[in-house]
């Protein structure tokens, strides 16, 4: 039937799956703006399905449909699809209603008991901390193996020598790893206490009928502890701080809109209620604030102050919940009191900048309009403000007695995790008509715990959540206990070490069974009585046993603390890292879980979130382009980036560009100044910097001034900014704009500082200045901005009469609400312009305008007005009306901002892509945008776009333009699977088939190809589902970097799942806000940001620091360090016990298998916890690989740690092999030496004894290991000498002082031993053939098969790697301090010369050029080149020229410069023009490019020929013919080698001269420019 048959635009091929080509291959683009056309075209696309789909035939037509359709919107918010099922009991909040019976026990107390608004993101309590932290630590296989040795060695069957003493180092690792674990949840607890101490406000003396009468438990009530009745300690002492202090009152009073723009009345203010100036406490003593500490508050009138005093009513009607005709007892104060003292039903007040407590229903505000702002940061991230509305029945509240005139009941939902969802019902009976009514409570009424009040001057609000039910709590969780992947894999060493321990347990069972059977052996009788019993089977079990005990250590106890002080010495460097503390915040990077730094070096996947980590949440407006003229002379990160990726020479260094800048900006202020009188002017916040700008705005007489006037009266127009005064007293013109948006108050504040501020915004309309001349504007209607319209209007009348509707949003809607007939050439211009704006990483908005006839104004407002009240789609109604009115439009330009970016961050996310690092953007959805429809209050909440998205990403260089960029954006899983497979035959088709390799691991950057993905929430939302799950990660793992946007916090943790779980990578997740918790405590390592008004993030993460820049080198250096050390750690750990143990199980062949000690038993004590351990901790605490600038600058290193190749299984196994071997050497090399025949010691006494052979075994393992670990180590220093060398000096030392101790098997050990030729020869021999093979493998890898790590610390120690770095070598530091002329003090500083020595300058008029310069060195060794002289006027520093003087002296490149060495070398009065000597500062000695970037750039190396100018050394040298030489006046310099040291020669160095031999190195040369651009 017809009826059925779908739309045929629906049908359309282009309407799904346009962007897959006919191979199945997804299209792609490549430049900042191509990308954001993709995007809106799709999104466009999705609003012409949608639209398509609800003008199907079978509408739902009821009320009843209609009503549910919108409560599912509210239930599943845009940004997270379907949200999942709420589930728990509702709760009812009652206020000042009695508590049914079924809510109440049989003693009359509330059934229902709700968590208190104490909070704890710490692991453990006093009670929990033994239990949970003993389950924790024998979670490890090893410690559960000692324990049962331990509970073995008790009975003395098996034979140990000392139970006791066997059980101090399980002990010993036990208490020092609670140890540790204590202290890192104890600074949680710390951070816990902080916030549940913070103050806040509650009305006291007010029976909340919610709460038990006396809540303590039997317990408490027993001890007679916490009596609810009397205020604690830390509520008196917080009232009396702030007693002390004087802090401000409280007025509650309604104010309306012109708060903001007009000065505070002088004189106090009193509407009905008592304000809380007058309010007491419960106690005199402690009343908030008592009034008797503060002489200047302002003088109350006597009648408010008397006791009986009872506000007027008469002005005031009741209205909603409030009963105004109801008598009151006026017992209800105001009472300061702790965050962690709220309970569900109280009645809290909220001022402005105050943190809010709990999860608080707003029921009344200051503002007329029941309208409050609150700042988000602690939860998304956002600093621009969320409105929110006071419940329209409570809304007159403005004292304590309306809170007792009130009654109502909160019918609410179950606490949940969705920071964007509530639903409740206000239930209660109207005063006047006694009828029962509701009204809806959403997200709109409440405010979350987190946030910050702002504009506000008061709010009244009804706790709702508290504690860990609220919000932010429940997206945070429980704090996980996170293990390092090493440590995950010793778990598997350690059972390979069991399985070999057993092993040999087993043999030596079998080998004593089998002897202890053999009857024929002088075994029974000389050795009568030693079994535990006659039978065989039995002896072999207690031989087994034995054997566990005797070869305990090859699973190395001492393993595990040795890795607990390593990496609490790890995490101690980590925060005293001066390069990563903050200076702002005066916070240094703090380990929070210690035990995982090695885990930092092997991180794959960063998981980041946007606002407030990567950028500064700071809108700057950078240009404009007005009448199709673009205005603006910033240069962007984005451009800067793809100016070093291009190797684009012409773009400044930052200095310079600021240099100039600051030049153009002080010409442009002075410009304007000069013209009109710009009171508002706040010249430190002038971003938008031109000339030309200037020029033409004040030339009144050209055309262009009044499109200039047009564009900005626009901006200053169009908006719904609040214009504040923070300081109306001392500075009335200091504006301050709080909007919704960051984009909004840098546009206004733009327009502001141009000459066009807005004042405010009161009841007659909108007043702003223009050129210093007020204006009012009467605001007809304001059409507000959505994601579905992508624009805003305003309709105005201005003070000419005329009505004019002005109209911003996005480029491609402005352009279709054209009229006919405009001005094409002015289109291309202005769509030209914006899509250079958009390539440069700026956001573009389109500005344009209408003027309306009265006659249409009418008819449109009477339409509109119908569509406001219409009951039935009532949404569409207002979007036809609107279409009715916008269109036909005029371009008045366009404007660019630019969210800033923290400090560092491109340079940083190129390192970490240098690094193998994949990055990938989450961007999470935020409170924007709300939009408040019909009586239903539908909440639309709309997040980052994809656009923003994007633009950020090109901005931060994440996105470049030479990636090939995939938009996944779909409305189904049939649609998101067709675009997922073609993405990845897009990629295939490229790349070819992937690899999940873990040798592949790490993208190189400078592939053939690299990918890029953005995709949506809604569509990752089918992407997530697990039939395509698998899809999404084949595709997204291909790519160099992925781009989620509108992502909820659930989504964000699902994501890192996926990649950590489905490719077994190490993931990594940073954010600074509560919604980037859940993905922070899902991935490996947590990082979060701290805030100036703290973060949750910070709280519930693993490292906590200022700056996203900080990461690289938490990464890249001390994680990589971490990885290393921990990882040969290890290997060194196994090896040595291998060594210790099997010498013992050698001894067993030649013993009968009967489990006796090789060696004295202190040396088996002090084997690990002395001799050996030490030299290994160094080794994981203190050694260095390469250097951390060597790190730094070749970040291509970290790719090992990506790819697990520190610590693998084969390395385990070669270890262990190694020690096998080395075993046997130091067992048997002695053997044979006591075999061969009867030694005697100096004093002729027989070495024959078990403890002369043991003792000389153990010297020889204990040297050998300690020797070992220090071929192993890379980076000696004075610590690794002397714990090294000192552990086996410790050793010898130990057998001296035992030797004088009475003992049956030691005594005189020491003079038996040393002064035999057997002993020491048996020990040399046995370390010398041990380590032989081991120091052969290192040097063959390191000489003809070398890593990459190898040779560039061959270059940091043997090359040029430190001068290129700008480092001095360390020997070349002594060298010079005795032998350079230069490092004398007068050299320290240029040399300026007095006038008398610069009298015998005769410059040469008619010879010009550029002054010669020497730039300042950094104290980072680098000196930038000077590409661009001084802007005109600049002063110059040090100049000590006159004026004539300075004036006339222009000097030529070419002309001669006088040597610095002395002054008999400065020549007389030549006739060429020379270079002032006093002013040696513009321009480098030879030719230089350099990338503009403050990452390191490493230059060629020297046996290559540059490809680019660079600088190279300078070389003693003769001159060359070709080369002029300067001639002086009167005076013949001699042509020697002195001569040209110094001297400039006014050309680069050929090519050619880099090409040096070995002699020439650079130690030959005076100057050396290895390391960058150094000049003379």
């Amino acid at each position: 039937m017809h009826l059925l048959r779908r739309s045929s635009d629906h049908d359309s091929p282009d309407d799904e799956n346009d962007t897959i080509d006919p191979e199945l291959r997804l299209r792609t683009v490549r430049t900042a703006h191509s990308t954001l056309d993709e995007s809106n075209r799709l999104e466009e696309r999705a609003q012409r399905r949608k639209s398509i789909r609800s003008r199907g035939f079978f509408r739902r037509g009821t009320e009843k449909k209609r009503q549910g359709k919108a409560e599912s919107v509210i239930e599943s918010p845009p940004e997270s699809g379907s949200a999942p099922p709420v589930t728990g009991l509702r709760r009812n909040i009652y206020v000042n209603i009695p508590l049914p019976p079924d809510e109440l026990d049989p003693k009359g107390e509330p059934v229902v008991r709700y968590v208190r608004n104490k909070v704890r993101t710490s692991k453990y309590t006093i009670l929990t901390f033994v239990p949970k932290n003993m389950y924790e630590q024998f979670r490890r296989v090893a410690n559960l193996y000692f324990l049962a040795l331990v509970i073995v060695q008790i009975f003395p069957v098996f034979g140990a020598p000392s139970p006791q003493t066997s059980a101090l180092p399980l002990i010993f690792i036990l208490v020092v790893t609670a140890i540790k674990d204590g202290v890192e949840d104890y600074r949680r607890a710390l951070l816990d206490e902080e916030v549940n101490n913070s103050a806040s406000t509650k009305l006291g003396q007010w029976m909340n009928v919610n709460q038990p009468h006396d809540p303590r438990n039997w317990f408490e009530r027993m001890l007679g502890i916490n009596d609810p009745t009397r205020v604690t300690k830390g509520v008196r002492k917080l009232r009396e701080r702030e007693a002390a202090e004087g802090k401000e009152q409280v007025i509650l009073t309604k104010t309306s809109d012109e708060r903001y723009t007009s000065q505070a009345s002088e004189e106090p203010v009193y509407t009905a209620g008592r304000p809380l100036e007058t309010i007491r406490s419960v106690e005199t003593l402690h009343s908030y604030p008592p009034e008797a500490k503060h002489a200047s508050w302002r003088e109350v009138p006597a009648a408010l102050n008397q006791p009986n005093y009872e506000p007027s009513i008469q002005s005031r009607t009741t209205s909603g919940a409030v009963d105004l005709s109801k008598r009151v007892t006026g017992m209800p104060r105001w009472d300061r009191t702790l965050w962690k003292k709220l309970e569900v039903g109280d009645i809290v007040l909220l001022r402005d900048n105050e943190q809010i407590p709990a999860d608080i229903a707003v029921l009344a505000t200051s503002d007329a309009d029941n309208m409050c702002y609150v700042e988000t940061k602690n939860l998304d991230g956002e600093t621009n403000l969320k409105p929110r509305k006071a419940i329209r029945a409570t809304s007159s509240l403005m004292s304590e007695e309306d809170v007792e005139r009130m009654a109502f009941v909160l019918d609410s939902e179950p606490p949940h995790q969705n920071l964007y969802l509530y639903h409740g019902v206000l239930r209660y009976k109207d005063s006047t008509t006694g009828e029962e009514k509701q009204e809806s409570v959403t997200i709109n009424e409440l405010l979350l715990r987190g946030c910050t009040v702002r504009n506000t001057t008061w709010i009244i609000g009804l706790v709702v959540f508290t504690g860990a039910d609220s919000k932010i709590m429940l997206n945070g969780g429980e704090t996980p206990s996170k293990r390092s992947k090493i440590e995950k894999e010793t778990n598997f060493n350690v059972i390979v070490n069991f399985v070999v321990l057993i092993g040999m347990c087993l043999i030596s069972a079998i080998g004593s069974g089998l002897w202890d059977g053999d009857q024929a052996t002088s075994m029974k009788v000389f050795e009568h009585g030693v079994d535990a019993s006659s039978s065989p089977v039995l002896n072999a079990i207690v031989t087994f046993t034995s054997c566990l005990i005797a070869f305990q250590n090859i699973v190395p106890i001492s393993l595990y603390i040795s890795i607990e002080i390593v990496k609490t010495i790890q995490a101690f460097f980590i925060s005293q890292d001066v390069d990563m503390y903050y200076k702002e915040l005066d916070a240094a990077c703090t380990p929070k879980t210690w035990n995982i730094s090695d885990d930092l070096g092997q991180i794959e996947y960063i998981f980041s979130d946007k606002t407030g980590t990567l950028t500064q949440n700071v809108m700057e407006f950078q240009k404009c382009s007005i009448n199709g003229t673009a205005y603006g002379e910033g240069v962007t990160e984005a451009q800067r980036g793809a100016a070093k990726r291009t190797g684009d020479e012409d773009l400044l260094e930052p200095e310079e560009q600021d240099r100039q800048l600051k030049a153009m900006k002080e010409y442009m202020m002075s410009k304007l100044a000069q013209s009109f009188k710009n009171r508002y002017l706040q010249p430190a916040k002038v971003t938008l910097i031109s000339s030309r700008l200037a020029d033409d705005l004040t030339d009144r007489s050209s055309k262009q001034h009044q499109h200039i006037v047009d564009f900005f009266r626009a901006l200053a127009v169009c908006h719904s900014v609040l214009s504040d005064r923070p300081d109306p007293n001392r500075n009335p013109y200091l504006l301050d704009y709080k909007a919704e948006s960051p984009d909004e108050a840098a546009l206004v504040a733009a327009a502001r500082d141009i000459g066009f501020p807005f004042v405010g915004k009161g009841k007659d309309g909108i007043d702003i200045e223009v050129l210093g001349q007020p204006e009012r504007h009467q605001l007809l209607q304001l059409i507000e901005f959505n994601s579905t319209r992508k624009r805003m209007s305003v309709i105005v009348r201005n003070p000419q009469g005329q009505i004019i509707m002005y109209c911003k949003g996005a480029d491609s809607v402005i352009y279709s609400l054209l009229k006919p007939d405009h001005d094409l050439q002015l289109k291309e211009k202005t769509a030209k312009d914006m899509e250079a704006f958009a390539n440069g990483g700026l956001r573009t908005l389109c500005i344009a305008y209408r003027v309306l006839s009265e006659d249409e104004y009418m008819k449109w407002q009477r339409v509109y007005d119908a569509a406001t009240s219409a009951i039935k789609d009532r949404d569409e109604e207002i979007d036809k009306a609107n279409e009715l009115i916008e269109h036909s439009l005029t371009i008045l330009g366009a404007t660019a901002l630019e969210d800033k970016l923290q400090e560092g961050v491109p340079e940083a996310i190129e390192t970490l892509h240098n690094a193998g690092i994949k990055l990938w953007i989450l961007t999470g959805t935020c409170m924007n945008d709300v939009m408040y429809q019909n009586e239903l209050n539908i909440l639309y909440l709309t997040g980052d776009k994809v656009q923003t998205a994007i633009e950020i990403g090109f901005s931060c260089n994440l996105l470049k333009s030479d990636m090939d960029i995939m938009i996944i954006s779909a409305d189904t899983a049939q649609a998101t699977q067709a675009q997922l497979e073609a993405g990845v035959n897009k990629i295939a088709s490229v790349l070819g088939p992937p690899s999940v390799e873990p040798r592949n691991r790490g993208f190189i950057p400078g592939a053939q190809a690299a990918f890029a993905v953005v995709i949506d929430g809604d569509t990752l939302r089918h992407a997530l589902s697990p039939q395509l799950k698998g899809l999404f990660l084949n595709l997204a793992t291909q790519c160099e970097t992925v781009v989620c946007c509108r992502v909820s916090p659930a989504q964000k943790a699902l994501v890192v799942k996926l990649v950590k779980e489905g490719r077994d990578a190490m993931t990594l997740s940073i954010g600074d806000g509560a919604n980037d918790v859940a993905m922070i405590q899902e991935a490996n390592v947590g990082c979060g940001l701290l805030g100036k008004e703290g973060s949750q993030a910070a709280m519930s993460a693993d490292y906590a620091f200022g700056q996203f820049r900080y990461l690289t080198k938490l990464l890249i250096v001390h994680g990589r360090w971490s990885y290393q050390r921990v990882a040969d750690m290890h290997s060194n750990f196994f090896y040595k016990n291998v060594i210790w143990t099997f010498a013992m199980f050698w001894f067993l062949i030649y013993n009968s298998f009967d489990a006796t000690y090789l060696y004295q038993y202190t040396f088996i004590l002090l084997y690990n916890l002395v001799f050996t351990s030490l030299p290994v901790i160094v080794l994981g605490a203190f050694d260095q690989d390469v250097n951390a600038k060597a790190a730094m600058a070749f970040p291509q290193l970290y790719i090992r740690g990506i790819r697990g190749l520190e610590y693998t299984r084969l390395k385990f196994w070669l270890y262990m092999l190694d020690g096998l071997y080395q075993s046997a050497v130091v067992f048997f090399i002695p053997y044979f030496v006591w075999t061969l025949g009867p030694a005697a010691s100096a004093d002729g006494r027989a070495i024959d004894s078990l403890s002369d052979f043991g003792t000389t075994v153990s010297v020889a393992a204990i040297w050998a290991a300690n020797t070992y670990v220090g071929i192993n180590t890379h980076y000696w220093t004075i610590i690794t000498c002397i714990i090294v060398l000192g552990s086996s000096a410790v050793m010898f030392l130990w057998i001296v002082i035992y030797s004088f101790f009475e003992s049956f098997d030691f005594y005189q050990e020491v003079i038996v031993l040393c002064g035999t030729t057997n002993f020491w020869l048996s020990v040399i021999i046995s370390v010398i053939i041990a380590l032989t093979p081991r120091f052969l493998v290192k040097f063959v890898s390191s000489a003809y098969r070398p890593q990459d790590r190898d040779i560039v610390r061959e270059m940091w120690v043997h090359g040029n790697l430190k001068d290129r770095l700008g480092i001095q070598h360390r020997r070349d530091i002594k060298k010079a301090a005795k032998t350079d002329l230069e490092q004398a003090a007068m050299f320290h500083r240029p040399h300026f010369r007095s006038e008398s020595e610069i009298s015998s300058f005769q410059p040469d008029p008619d010879h010009h050029s550029p002054a010669l310069s020497r730039s300042p060195v950094h104290s980072e060794g680098f000196t930038p080149p000077q590409s661009m002289p001084s802007s005109p006027g600049r002063p110059v520093e040090n100049d000590m020229l006159t004026a004539n003087a300075r004036a006339s002296m222009n000097p030529s490149a070419m002309s001669f410069r006088g040597s610095y060495y002395s002054a008999s070398n400065i020549p007389v009065a030549t006739p060429i023009e020379s270079p002032p000597m006093s002013s040696i500062a513009t321009s480098p000695v030879t030719a230089y490019s350099r990338q503009s970037s403050t990452a390191l750039q490493i230059p060629a190396l020297r046996n290559r020929a540059p490809s680019t100018p660079e600088t190279f050394e300078m070389h003693v040298r003769q001159p060359s013919d070709d080369i002029p030489t300067p001639i002086g006046h009167n005076h013949q310099r001699d042509e020697t080698d002195a001569s040209y040291a110094t001297a400039y020669s006014g050309y680069a160095l050929e090519p050619s001269s880099a090409h040096r031999s070995e002699e020439g190195s650079w130690r030959d040369s005076t100057y050396s420019t290895g390391s960058g651009p150094t000049v003379l």
